[in-house]
This record gives structure tokens, sequence and C-alpha cells, in this order.
């Protein structure tokens, strides 16, 4: 398809619009790693329809931050950060009522999202091959643990239990000690930059070609770019990665110091010598900082315990903001560890408006995370809080889906919106 698009650009940076207005998705996916994707998709225009059920609510549905300690589907945190600008339909894809406006949704959307078991979306009609005899130029997107095909593709699974396939738990936590865990699903998090990337790939390859296409997405794989350098150094020099606590092989000092205060701490890393002078004047001088075990890296590395020993002595005086102030005033690399109130009270966050405040129908007012990103000319918009379980059924039917009201109303009686 050929188009102006010197005049397309005008057109919506004179209207307001967003860069992926117009773009429809039907959204089986459940949990995290998917509807991140699809919230970004969502954040940016799309007009993004979830296919819930009554029956099987999604997980983070029933996961636990919820507004004001009350549990409910409607009430948790963690569902509501990451479905915002979304509407809910229910559906009951056993039945072949519920079935059918399911393959009216996938008629009617640009993009089909689903991150279950691969096979699942097979079983009850809704494969890619399924999808393209419904419409022709779908694009289908399918998150999985391993991808679609080979010999540990049907492994169930989370985030929790990938984090250590992929080797993330295997360098995480201290020498001495056995493997920890990355907090939460971890992988989930990774997952979703490589899927907005690949649909908006694939968007414009349909625009130029008319013609859609699956996109079989891996989170393993999607993981294991993180760890690329370890991956090298294995393949080149067979030296396995292990657990370094707080160091890092390139820097000394390199690690997270207790500050003044309850609970406070502050992270330094110093990469050179010049910036070891620079810390050593912050730190007054001190006899320590003069000792020859840490003139240069190499001794720093050589001494690092002791050195991170004398430093908390130190920092201890002090608060994690006056150290990563006067740190990176001399360009040390310092930052606070922040808990959650620190995060949500931060003043650069608060500055970009990072946090925004909707009206929830059950939870009232709440802070919901906006984009990390921001497009000059087509800006996202938080318009809608995340959806109630159900809400839209009606709207997606009516509206959407060009449904009378009459046929509606039967569609409800035949317990098609389970």
């Amino acid at each position: 398809m050929s188009f102006d698009q010197e005049g397309r650009n005008k057109a919506i940076s004179d209207t307001g619009g967003q860069a992926l207005e117009g773009i429809k998705v039907a959204d089986f996916s459940w949990v995290v790693a998917a509807p991140l994707i699809t919230k970004c998709l969502a954040d940016h225009g799309a007009l993004v329809v979830r296919i819930e059920s009554n029956a099987r609510p999604c997980l983070l549905r029933t996961s636990a931050p919820f507004k004001d300690g009350r549990s409910g589907v409607n009430r948790s945190g963690f569902y509501a950060t990451y479905n915002t600008n979304k509407y809910s339909i229910t559906l009951d894809l056993g039945h072949s009522k519920g079935m059918e406006v399911a393959k009216r949704l996938v008629s009617w959307a640009d993009i089909v999202a689903e991150n279950f078991l691969p096979g699942t979306m097979e079983r009850m009609g809704l494969g890619y091959d399924d999808l393209r005899k419904i419409k022709p130029d779908i694009i289908m997107l399918r998150a999985s643990m391993q991808g679609q095909t080979g010999p540990r593709a049907v492994h169930p699974g989370f985030g929790t239990q990938l984090s250590a396939l992929a080797g993330l738990s295997h360098i995480l936590g201290w020498p001495d000690r056995e493997p920890a865990t990355v907090y939460g699903a971890y992988t989930d998090f990774i997952l979703p930059r490589f899927g907005v990337a690949a649909l908006v790939a694939a968007l414009a390859y349909r625009r130029k070609t008319g013609i859609g296409q699956c996109i079989d997405l891996s989170q393993y794989e999607c993981t294991i770019s993180m760890l690329t350098p370890m991956i090298l150094d294995f393949a080149l020099n067979n030296r396995i990665a292990n657990r370094a606590g707080n160091h890092c092989q390139y820097a000394a000092p390199h690690g997270v110091y207790r500050c003044k205060g309850n609970d406070e701490w502050c992270a330094i890393t110093v990469f050179t010598d010049q910036q070891w002078g620079a810390f050593c004047k912050i730190a007054g001088n001190s006899g320590w900082t003069r000792d020859p075990r840490f003139a240069t890296l190499m001794s720093r590395k050589s001494n690092e315990d002791e050195l991170d020993r004398l430093i908390e002595q130190w920092t201890v005086n002090f608060t994690a903001v006056e150290v990563m102030t006067s740190m990176q005033a001399a360009g040390i690399a310092a930052g606070v560890v922040r808990n959650a109130e620190g995060v949500h009270n931060d003043p650069q966050l608060k500055h970009r408006h990072h946090f925004r405040n909707l009206d929830h129908p059950e939870m009232g007012i709440f802070p919901f995370e906006s984009v990390s990103f921001r497009l000059s000319r087509t800006p996202s918009k938080m318009r809608l809080p995340s959806p109630c379980l159900g809400e839209h059924s009606e709207y997606v039917c009516t509206q959407l889906l060009g449904m009378s009201d009459q046929e509606f109303v039967e569609l409800v009686g035949a317990g098609a919106f389970g």
C-alpha cells in the first residue's frame, strides 16, 4: 500500500493522533509477559480487547497486592498496572456461541495475541492456520516459554522457573552460597521489548505487502540475549561465570553500602584509578584511602572485602542521598537504593508524570504506570484504567462488532459470556 508519508505524519500531528491509532488487537493473553506487550500497544493508541474468563480469571486478577487490602478480581494492583487502556470481554470458549464471538473478534482484529502453552490455541480451533481462514492477513503473536517448536516447547511454567533455566539464577548471589533467584518472574519483563518490536515490524511488512504472519516469540531465547557476554566468554575461553555477590571484574569498589538511617543504602561503582582519586577526596583522604593496597584497580580487587568494610565505616555517617549526590558530582556512578515508597515519590518520576492517577470503577483513584518512553509527535495517552472483568462485553459486541442489542441479549441467554 503506497501513501504520502509526509502528509500522513502532518495529519497525525495536526489531530494529536497516536502512533498505533487504528490498530485493533484481540488479546487472548494472560499473566504478565504478553499483556505487557499489548499494554504498550494500547498506551500508544491501539484498540485492545482482552478476551477473559469468569470461570478461570487471569492469574494476576487473583494476585496481591490488592487495593486497601481487600481481595477481588477487580482489585489487584498487579493486574491493574499491566492492563491500562484495554477493554475486557468474558467468553466461554468451550461454548459454541462463545467461540462464535471469539472468531468475530479475530475477523475484526489486525493482531491476535496469546501466550498459552503451545498447542492450546490449536485445540480450541484458534491456531494460526485457523485464524488465516477467518482473516487471511492476520498477524498472530505467540509468546511462549521456549517457543512453539522443539523438545521442550510444551513444558509449562512461568518466568520464575525460566530465570533459572536461562542461567540467571546461577550468577545471582554470593560465591559461598547456593544460587539465589531474581525477584518475581524477571524474564516476563524482558520479552515485551522484543514482542513490541516484532509486532511493529510485522505491521510494517503487512502495510507494504498486504500479507500477515505468525510471530513465534521465545521468552527463553529473549532472556539468553541478556547473558551474551558470559555465553561468549564460555564459547571462546571455556570460562563459566559464577556468583560474585555485588562485585564486578573490572570495578572496585563495586557494591551497596549501608548509610545513615534505617535500612538506607547507596550503590557505588569506581571503574578507574582517576575516579578512585576523586572518591578519596570525597572521603576526606582518610588514612585508609592512602593505603597502597588500594592504589590501583588490581590491588583494590585483591583486597576488595577489606575495602568494602572500610567504605561502609565511612558511608554510615551520611544519608544515602548525601553519598549519592557527592559521588555523582565527582563523576562517580552512585545511586540510592530505593524501596517502593522511594520509587513512588521519586522527584524525577514525578516530573515526568510516570505515575498517572485514573479513576477505576471499583478501586477508585489509583496510580497507573505510564510508558517509559515519549514520542514527540504521537504521544501516548492514559485514557482508561484497567478494566473490570467483563466490563465491556456489551460495548465490544454492539459497538465494535456491530451486533444488534437483540443478538447480544440472545448470546447472554445462551451462556456465551462465561
